[in-house]
Parts: C-alpha cells; sequence; structure tokens
C-alpha cells in the first residue's frame, strides 16, 4: 500500500510547472470529491475513510500530501504538457526519492504516467468544490 501511495499521490508541484496550476485538490474520480476531501480550520484535508472512494492528493506549494505519505519537490523539468519531477517522499515507516511524470489533459485534468510502460495511466480531476 506504501508504494502504490508513493506512486499515485506524488505528482508535480505547481509553482514549477509553467502555466498549469496544480494547487489544491485532486481525486481520481470528480464524482467522489467530496467522499476523498473535506475542509477543516480552512484546509483542505482528506475526509474520513476517504481510501474508501478511491484516491486523491493534495499540492500545496512544494507539498504534495497523501493520505500516508507527504513529498516535498526537488525538481521539475516542463516539456510542453508533460512534467517530469523528483519528489523527496517520507511517510511513518520509510523515506525515499521519486521520479515521476504526469501529461495535463485540461486545466483540470492530469494523467500520471508510467514510462517504459506505454498505456498505462492513471487519470486524476481538480475538486473545485473543496
Amino acid at each position: 500500500m506504501l508504494v502504490s501511495t508513493l506512486i499515485v499521490f506524488t505528482l508535480p508541484l505547481a509553482a514549477n510547472a509553467g502555466a498549469f496550476d496544480l494547487t489544491g485538490a485532486w481525486a481520481g474520480d470528480a464524482d467522489n470529491c467530496a467522499k476523498v476531501f473535506a475542509r477543516k480550520g480552512g484546509q483542505i484535508t482528506f475526509a474520513d475513510n476517504s481510501d474508501v472512494y478511491g484516491s486523491g492528493f493534495i499540492v500545496d506549494g512544494d507539498q504534495i500530501i497523501g493520505k500516508f505519505v507527504r513529498c516535498r519537490i526537488k525538481a521539475t523539468k516542463v516539456d510542453g504538457p508533460n512534467i517530469n519531477l523528483i519528489a523527496a517522499c517520507a511517510s511513518d515507516i520509510m523515506l525515499s526519492s521519486v521520479q515521476l511524470s504526469a501529461k495535463e489533459v485540461d486545466a483540470d485534468t492530469l494523467l500520471r504516467l508510467f514510462p517504459g510502460m506505454e498505456g498505462m495511466e492513471i487519470r486524476y480531476y481538480r475538486c473545485r468544490s473543496q
């Protein structure tokens, strides 16, 4: 579960991604945004039992926050709609450096890509109401 969480939740840093702003909450299913995220004290956080309703992550500055992991972006490279990055990630039991790739579909949709595994991708949707 930890490895999949690292892979799913570590996506590009908004400030370094050129015109594509990733700040905010992103879910694997746009219809489940209210079940995956909640607002507590003016901050976006994960709702109770959010993992039951699918994956998601929050981008806040140079931080990428998943349900079980927190990452800090160390380097980014933008090539058109493609974004590549290196992130330092930490959970309760592990530290790791992760290289990731994503592609902008539109202002509210991105694809998590897996280089070397053609056709494998995960789509995420921005949760605007959060």
